[in-house]
Protein backbone atom coordinates (compact mmCIF):
# COMPACT_ATOMS: atom_id res chain seq x y z
CA UNK A 1 0.00 0.00 0.00
CA UNK A 2 2.60 2.25 0.74
CA UNK A 3 4.63 1.79 -2.56
CA UNK A 4 1.47 2.39 -4.36
CA UNK A 5 0.66 6.06 -2.32
CA UNK A 6 4.66 6.52 -3.26
CA UNK A 7 3.88 5.58 -6.90
CA UNK A 8 0.80 8.18 -7.38
CA UNK A 9 2.81 11.42 -6.73
CA UNK A 10 5.78 10.67 -8.87
CA UNK A 11 3.41 9.60 -11.77
CA UNK A 12 1.71 12.93 -11.19
CA UNK A 13 5.16 14.87 -11.08
CA UNK A 14 5.87 12.84 -14.52
CA UNK A 15 2.81 13.88 -15.86
CA UNK A 16 3.11 17.07 -15.03
CA UNK A 17 6.68 17.71 -16.93
CA UNK A 18 5.70 15.66 -19.69
CA UNK A 19 2.26 18.31 -20.28
CA UNK A 20 5.04 21.26 -19.53
CA UNK A 21 7.52 20.51 -21.60
CA UNK A 22 4.84 20.05 -24.29
CA UNK A 23 3.29 23.09 -24.22
CA UNK A 24 4.64 25.59 -26.79
CA UNK A 25 7.08 28.18 -25.48
CA UNK A 26 5.63 31.70 -26.21
CA UNK A 27 7.39 33.70 -29.15
CA UNK A 28 9.67 35.85 -27.14
CA UNK A 29 11.39 32.60 -25.64
CA UNK A 30 12.26 32.01 -29.34
CA UNK A 31 14.07 34.83 -30.01
CA UNK A 32 17.98 35.44 -29.63
CA UNK A 33 19.95 38.51 -29.89
CA UNK A 34 23.42 38.44 -31.40
CA UNK A 35 25.35 41.98 -33.51
CA UNK A 36 28.68 42.91 -34.37
CA UNK A 37 30.72 46.28 -34.47
CA UNK A 38 32.97 47.50 -37.03
CA UNK A 39 35.53 50.47 -35.63
CA UNK A 40 37.87 51.76 -38.53
CA UNK A 41 41.36 54.48 -38.95
CA UNK A 42 42.18 55.35 -41.74
CA UNK A 43 45.32 56.82 -43.47
CA UNK A 44 45.62 58.82 -46.66
CA UNK A 45 49.33 57.88 -47.64
CA UNK A 46 49.62 59.87 -51.22
CA UNK A 47 47.78 61.25 -54.07
CA UNK A 48 45.02 63.68 -53.75
CA UNK A 49 44.46 65.26 -50.73
CA UNK A 50 41.04 65.55 -50.63
CA UNK A 51 40.12 61.72 -51.99
CA UNK A 52 36.85 60.54 -50.70
CA UNK A 53 34.96 57.72 -50.89
CA UNK A 54 31.13 57.44 -51.25
CA UNK A 55 31.55 53.48 -50.32
CA UNK A 56 33.15 54.74 -46.89
CA UNK A 57 32.41 58.45 -45.59
CA UNK A 58 35.52 58.38 -43.15
CA UNK A 59 37.90 58.39 -45.92
CA UNK A 60 38.63 61.94 -46.11
CA UNK A 61 41.22 64.52 -45.90
CA UNK A 62 39.78 64.58 -41.84
CA UNK A 63 38.62 61.09 -41.44
CA UNK A 64 40.53 59.56 -38.67
CA UNK A 65 38.47 57.22 -36.48
CA UNK A 66 34.76 56.29 -37.05
CA UNK A 67 32.48 53.31 -36.44
CA UNK A 68 31.46 51.86 -39.89
CA UNK A 69 28.71 49.51 -38.45
CA UNK A 70 26.90 48.74 -35.28
CA UNK A 71 24.47 46.21 -35.78
CA UNK A 72 22.27 44.73 -33.23
CA UNK A 73 20.14 42.11 -34.14
CA UNK A 74 16.92 40.06 -33.08
CA UNK A 75 15.57 36.95 -34.95
CA UNK A 76 13.68 33.72 -34.35
CA UNK A 77 10.98 31.88 -35.07
CA UNK A 78 7.71 33.24 -33.74
CA UNK A 79 5.78 30.04 -34.94
CA UNK A 80 6.92 26.92 -36.56
CA UNK A 81 6.05 29.08 -40.07
CA UNK A 82 6.94 32.50 -39.43
CA UNK A 83 10.34 33.74 -38.66
CA UNK A 84 11.50 37.05 -37.70
CA UNK A 85 14.46 39.47 -38.25
CA UNK A 86 14.99 42.77 -36.97
CA UNK A 87 18.38 44.65 -37.68
CA UNK A 88 19.03 48.21 -36.69
CA UNK A 89 22.09 49.98 -37.51
CA UNK A 90 23.43 52.43 -34.79
CA UNK A 91 26.44 54.12 -36.61
CA UNK A 92 25.08 55.74 -39.80
CA UNK A 93 27.42 57.94 -41.44
CA UNK A 94 24.96 60.36 -42.96
CA UNK A 95 24.48 62.86 -40.20
CA UNK A 96 22.63 66.18 -38.90
CA UNK A 97 22.90 69.17 -40.50
CA UNK A 98 25.66 70.11 -37.83
CA UNK A 99 27.93 67.35 -39.00
CA UNK A 100 26.77 64.79 -36.36
CA UNK A 101 27.15 60.97 -37.39
CA UNK A 102 26.35 57.31 -35.50
CA UNK A 103 22.76 57.47 -36.04
CA UNK A 104 20.76 54.56 -35.63
CA UNK A 105 18.04 53.31 -38.94
CA UNK A 106 16.63 50.14 -39.67
CA UNK A 107 18.84 47.75 -41.75
CA UNK A 108 16.30 44.84 -41.98
CA UNK A 109 12.63 43.58 -40.91
CA UNK A 110 10.87 40.75 -42.01
CA UNK A 111 9.07 38.19 -41.42
CA UNK A 112 9.48 34.54 -43.44
CA UNK A 113 6.45 32.59 -43.78
CA UNK A 114 7.24 29.07 -44.65
CA UNK A 115 5.14 27.45 -47.24
CA UNK A 116 5.81 23.77 -46.52
CA UNK A 117 7.01 21.65 -43.68
CA UNK A 118 10.65 20.98 -44.64
CA UNK A 119 11.04 24.54 -45.07
CA UNK A 120 12.09 24.70 -48.58
CA UNK A 121 9.44 27.11 -50.09
CA UNK A 122 8.89 30.76 -48.25
CA UNK A 123 7.77 33.95 -48.41
CA UNK A 124 9.37 37.05 -47.00
CA UNK A 125 7.48 40.32 -46.23
CA UNK A 126 8.99 43.55 -45.36
CA UNK A 127 12.62 45.47 -45.68
CA UNK A 128 15.66 43.04 -46.39
CA UNK A 129 18.04 42.61 -48.63
CA UNK A 130 17.29 42.09 -52.17
CA UNK A 131 18.23 38.76 -54.25
CA UNK A 132 20.73 40.21 -56.18
CA UNK A 133 24.15 39.51 -56.83
CA UNK A 134 26.76 37.25 -54.61
CA UNK A 135 28.51 40.26 -52.37
CA UNK A 136 25.88 42.28 -51.73
CA UNK A 137 23.82 39.11 -50.55
CA UNK A 138 27.25 38.58 -48.08
CA UNK A 139 27.33 40.08 -45.03
CA UNK A 140 29.43 42.77 -44.41
CA UNK A 141 30.09 40.85 -40.96
CA UNK A 142 32.01 37.71 -43.34
CA UNK A 143 33.18 39.85 -46.36
CA UNK A 144 36.49 40.29 -46.38
CA UNK A 145 37.00 43.75 -48.60
CA UNK A 146 36.42 46.71 -45.93
CA UNK A 147 33.47 47.52 -48.48
CA UNK A 148 31.50 46.07 -51.40
CA UNK A 149 32.54 46.99 -55.49
CA UNK A 150 30.99 49.61 -56.81
CA UNK A 151 29.18 48.02 -59.66
CA UNK A 152 27.05 45.88 -57.04
CA UNK A 153 26.21 48.51 -54.27
CA UNK A 154 25.04 51.31 -56.89
CA UNK A 155 22.47 48.62 -57.87
CA UNK A 156 20.58 48.49 -54.84
CA UNK A 157 21.49 51.36 -51.85
CA UNK A 158 22.82 49.62 -48.85
CA UNK A 159 21.62 46.84 -50.45
CA UNK A 160 18.25 46.21 -49.66
CA UNK A 161 14.77 47.86 -50.07
CA UNK A 162 10.76 47.43 -49.12
CA UNK A 163 9.36 44.23 -50.93
CA UNK A 164 8.05 40.81 -51.17
CA UNK A 165 10.35 38.17 -52.49
CA UNK A 166 9.49 34.29 -52.54
CA UNK A 167 12.64 31.71 -52.20
CA UNK A 168 13.06 28.30 -53.10
CA UNK A 169 15.85 25.94 -52.03
CA UNK A 170 16.27 22.33 -51.49
CA UNK A 171 16.76 21.32 -47.55
CA UNK A 172 20.71 20.00 -48.50
CA UNK A 173 21.12 23.07 -49.95
CA UNK A 174 19.58 25.11 -47.41
CA UNK A 175 21.71 23.41 -44.94
CA UNK A 176 24.52 23.86 -47.65
CA UNK A 177 24.02 27.43 -47.55
CA UNK A 178 24.45 27.84 -43.80
CA UNK A 179 27.34 25.78 -43.23
CA UNK A 180 29.21 27.88 -45.63
CA UNK A 181 28.66 31.04 -43.53
CA UNK A 182 28.97 29.23 -40.59
CA UNK A 183 32.73 26.85 -41.65
CA UNK A 184 34.25 30.74 -42.02
CA UNK A 185 33.68 30.11 -46.11
CA UNK A 186 32.14 33.41 -46.73
CA UNK A 187 29.33 32.18 -47.97
CA UNK A 188 26.48 34.71 -48.80
CA UNK A 189 23.65 33.19 -46.56
CA UNK A 190 20.41 31.23 -47.65
CA UNK A 191 18.38 33.97 -49.87
CA UNK A 192 17.12 30.23 -51.85
CA UNK A 193 18.78 29.23 -54.87
CA UNK A 194 15.74 30.78 -56.88
CA UNK A 195 14.82 33.42 -55.76
CA UNK A 196 12.09 36.02 -57.65
CA UNK A 197 10.15 39.32 -56.26
CA UNK A 198 8.78 43.04 -56.24
CA UNK A 199 10.38 45.86 -54.57
CA UNK A 200 10.39 49.85 -53.56
CA UNK A 201 13.42 50.75 -55.97
CA UNK A 202 14.33 53.71 -54.47
CA UNK A 203 16.68 51.83 -52.00
CA UNK A 204 16.26 51.14 -48.43
CA UNK A 205 14.17 53.88 -45.58
CA UNK A 206 13.59 55.54 -48.79
CA UNK A 207 9.37 55.81 -49.63
CA UNK A 208 8.60 54.62 -53.05
CA UNK A 209 8.24 57.87 -55.51
CA UNK A 210 6.63 56.23 -58.54
CA UNK A 211 3.56 53.68 -59.08
CA UNK A 212 6.12 51.41 -60.62
CA UNK A 213 7.87 48.55 -58.42
CA UNK A 214 11.63 47.07 -59.58
CA UNK A 215 11.06 43.45 -60.62
CA UNK A 216 14.56 40.95 -59.88
CA UNK A 217 14.77 37.25 -59.98
CA UNK A 218 18.18 34.99 -59.08
CA UNK A 219 19.23 32.04 -59.40
CA UNK A 220 22.20 30.31 -57.68
CA UNK A 221 23.62 27.00 -57.06
CA UNK A 222 26.63 25.85 -54.72
CA UNK A 223 27.90 22.42 -56.25
CA UNK A 224 30.11 20.31 -53.97
CA UNK A 225 32.95 18.91 -56.32
CA UNK A 226 34.83 15.53 -55.26
CA UNK A 227 37.20 16.33 -52.09
CA UNK A 228 34.94 18.09 -50.69
CA UNK A 229 35.50 21.89 -52.70
CA UNK A 230 32.80 23.68 -53.54
CA UNK A 231 31.63 26.30 -56.22
CA UNK A 232 28.73 28.36 -56.46
CA UNK A 233 27.73 30.06 -60.13
CA UNK A 234 24.91 32.69 -59.76
CA UNK A 235 22.62 34.57 -62.53
CA UNK A 236 20.89 37.44 -61.34
CA UNK A 237 18.47 40.98 -62.60
CA UNK A 238 16.45 43.11 -62.10
CA UNK A 239 14.66 45.69 -64.12
CA UNK A 240 11.95 49.06 -62.57
CA UNK A 241 12.30 52.47 -63.05
CA UNK A 242 14.05 55.00 -60.81
CA UNK A 243 13.46 58.75 -59.70
CA UNK A 244 16.60 60.59 -59.54
CA UNK A 245 16.51 63.08 -56.96
CA UNK A 246 17.98 66.32 -57.96
CA UNK A 247 20.50 69.40 -56.63
CA UNK A 248 18.27 72.42 -57.95
CA UNK A 249 16.23 73.31 -60.41
CA UNK A 250 18.84 73.60 -63.04
CA UNK A 251 19.10 69.87 -63.42
CA UNK A 252 16.56 68.43 -65.44
CA UNK A 253 15.60 65.00 -65.51
CA UNK A 254 15.20 63.16 -69.29
CA UNK A 255 11.56 61.59 -67.66
CA UNK A 256 10.64 62.77 -63.97
CA UNK A 257 8.49 59.78 -62.95
CA UNK A 258 11.34 57.47 -63.25
CA UNK A 259 14.29 56.06 -65.84
CA UNK A 260 14.82 52.79 -67.03
CA UNK A 261 16.92 50.84 -64.30
CA UNK A 262 18.14 47.33 -64.91
CA UNK A 263 20.90 45.06 -64.79
CA UNK A 264 21.92 41.94 -65.14
CA UNK A 265 25.00 40.21 -63.36
CA UNK A 266 26.69 36.52 -63.35
CA UNK A 267 28.54 35.39 -59.94
CA UNK A 268 30.96 32.79 -59.72
CA UNK A 269 32.79 31.57 -56.42
CA UNK A 270 35.64 29.07 -55.81
CA UNK A 271 35.48 28.90 -52.16
CA UNK A 272 38.78 29.17 -49.85
CA UNK A 273 39.79 25.70 -49.05
CA UNK A 274 42.26 26.97 -48.68
CA UNK A 275 42.48 28.73 -51.66
CA UNK A 276 39.47 31.35 -53.33
CA UNK A 277 38.22 33.21 -55.76
CA UNK A 278 35.32 35.38 -56.72
CA UNK A 279 34.03 36.88 -59.37
CA UNK A 280 31.05 39.09 -60.66
CA UNK A 281 30.45 40.89 -63.79
CA UNK A 282 27.56 43.59 -64.32
CA UNK A 283 26.09 45.16 -67.22
CA UNK A 284 23.21 47.29 -67.70
CA UNK A 285 21.94 50.61 -68.05
CA UNK A 286 20.31 53.34 -65.94
CA UNK A 287 20.49 57.03 -64.44
CA UNK A 288 23.16 59.36 -64.82
CA UNK A 289 24.32 62.60 -65.52
CA UNK A 290 25.76 63.71 -68.88
CA UNK A 291 28.61 65.64 -69.70
CA UNK A 292 27.21 68.96 -69.82
CA UNK A 293 25.89 68.65 -65.96
CA UNK A 294 22.54 69.79 -66.76
CA UNK A 295 20.63 66.80 -67.53
CA UNK A 296 19.77 63.53 -66.83
CA UNK A 297 19.50 60.45 -68.75
CA UNK A 298 19.37 56.72 -69.27
CA UNK A 299 22.90 55.68 -69.61
CA UNK A 300 24.97 52.27 -70.42
CA UNK A 301 26.61 50.87 -67.73
CA UNK A 302 29.00 47.85 -66.52
CA UNK A 303 31.76 46.77 -64.44
CA UNK A 304 33.04 44.18 -61.84
CA UNK A 305 35.15 42.82 -59.78
CA UNK A 306 38.12 40.05 -59.19
CA UNK A 307 39.31 38.90 -55.67
CA UNK A 308 42.00 36.20 -54.77
CA UNK A 309 42.06 34.67 -51.45
CA UNK A 310 43.52 32.40 -49.15
CA UNK A 311 42.65 30.91 -45.66
CA UNK A 312 45.05 29.63 -43.11
CA UNK A 313 44.63 28.32 -40.23
CA UNK A 314 47.64 29.01 -37.25
CA UNK A 315 48.39 28.52 -33.89
CA UNK A 316 47.41 31.96 -32.96
CA UNK A 317 44.31 32.08 -35.04
CA UNK A 318 43.04 32.15 -38.57
CA UNK A 319 44.50 34.44 -40.87
CA UNK A 320 43.03 35.72 -44.69
CA UNK A 321 45.15 37.83 -46.77
CA UNK A 322 43.11 38.73 -49.91
CA UNK A 323 43.17 40.98 -53.32
CA UNK A 324 40.89 42.86 -55.00
CA UNK A 325 40.61 44.56 -58.46
CA UNK A 326 37.63 46.13 -59.46
CA UNK A 327 36.50 48.73 -62.70
CA UNK A 328 32.96 50.20 -62.71
CA UNK A 329 31.34 52.95 -65.61
CA UNK A 330 27.96 54.22 -64.89
CA UNK A 331 25.72 56.35 -62.81
CA UNK A 332 25.55 56.65 -59.55
CA UNK A 333 21.80 56.44 -58.90
CA UNK A 334 21.94 57.04 -54.96
CA UNK A 335 23.59 60.19 -55.26
CA UNK A 336 21.90 63.37 -56.38
CA UNK A 337 21.73 63.85 -60.05
CA UNK A 338 23.22 60.67 -60.14
CA UNK A 339 26.78 61.37 -61.63
CA UNK A 340 28.43 59.40 -63.86
CA UNK A 341 31.37 57.90 -61.86
CA UNK A 342 34.15 55.99 -63.28
CA UNK A 343 36.28 53.47 -60.55
CA UNK A 344 39.31 51.71 -60.73
CA UNK A 345 40.54 50.43 -57.53
CA UNK A 346 42.89 47.88 -56.58
CA UNK A 347 42.73 47.10 -52.81
CA UNK A 348 44.99 44.16 -50.93
CA UNK A 349 44.37 43.22 -46.94
CA UNK A 350 44.99 40.91 -44.28
CA UNK A 351 42.60 39.66 -41.64
CA UNK A 352 43.81 38.08 -38.82
CA UNK A 353 40.90 36.24 -36.70
CA UNK A 354 42.49 35.59 -32.72
CA UNK A 355 39.26 34.11 -31.95
CA UNK A 356 35.42 34.16 -32.89
CA UNK A 357 34.65 37.35 -30.77
CA UNK A 358 37.26 39.28 -32.26
CA UNK A 359 38.75 40.35 -36.20
CA UNK A 360 41.13 42.56 -37.17
CA UNK A 361 41.59 43.76 -40.93
CA UNK A 362 44.69 45.64 -42.47
CA UNK A 363 43.59 46.89 -45.91
CA UNK A 364 45.75 49.43 -48.54
CA UNK A 365 44.14 50.33 -51.57
CA UNK A 366 45.30 52.21 -54.81
CA UNK A 367 41.65 54.31 -55.36
CA UNK A 368 41.12 55.95 -58.75
CA UNK A 369 37.49 57.17 -58.43
CA UNK A 370 35.18 60.23 -58.99
CA UNK A 371 34.14 62.21 -56.26
CA UNK A 372 30.49 61.56 -56.71
CA UNK A 373 29.79 63.59 -53.41
CA UNK A 374 29.35 67.22 -54.38
CA UNK A 375 29.73 69.01 -58.22
CA UNK A 376 32.23 69.29 -60.45
CA UNK A 377 32.51 65.23 -59.85
CA UNK A 378 36.43 65.13 -60.65
CA UNK A 379 38.77 62.33 -60.28
CA UNK A 380 40.73 62.11 -58.02
CA UNK A 381 43.30 58.89 -57.04
CA UNK A 382 45.46 58.31 -54.54
CA UNK A 383 46.19 55.29 -51.50
CA UNK A 384 44.49 54.64 -48.72
CA UNK A 385 45.22 52.67 -45.30
CA UNK A 386 42.41 51.41 -43.60
CA UNK A 387 42.58 49.15 -40.48
CA UNK A 388 39.13 47.81 -39.07
CA UNK A 389 38.69 45.51 -35.58
CA UNK A 390 35.49 43.79 -35.83
CA UNK A 391 33.81 42.38 -32.43
CA UNK A 392 31.19 39.65 -32.48
CA UNK A 393 28.79 38.89 -29.77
Amino acid sequence: MSLLLMAAPAAANEAAASAVSERPRPWFERLAVRGYVQFREQWTLAGDPDLVSDQDRSVGPVGTFSFRRARVILYGDLSDRVYLYLQPDFAVQAGASDGSVNFGQLRDLYVDVTLDDQRESRLRFGQSKVPFGFENLQSSQNRLPLDRADVMSSGVKDDRDMGVFYMWAPAEIRKRFKTLVDSGLRGSGDYGALAFGAYSGQGANRPDANSDVHLVARGTWPFELPGGQIVEGSLQGYRGRYVVRTSSSAVQVEDPTGILDERAVVSAIWYPQPFGLQAEYCTGQGPALDPSGTRVRKAPLQGGYVQAMCRLETPHGGVTPFVRWQVYDGGKKAEKDSPLAHVEDLETGLEWRPSRELEVTLAHAFMNRTNVLAAPYVQQQGQVVRTQVQWNF
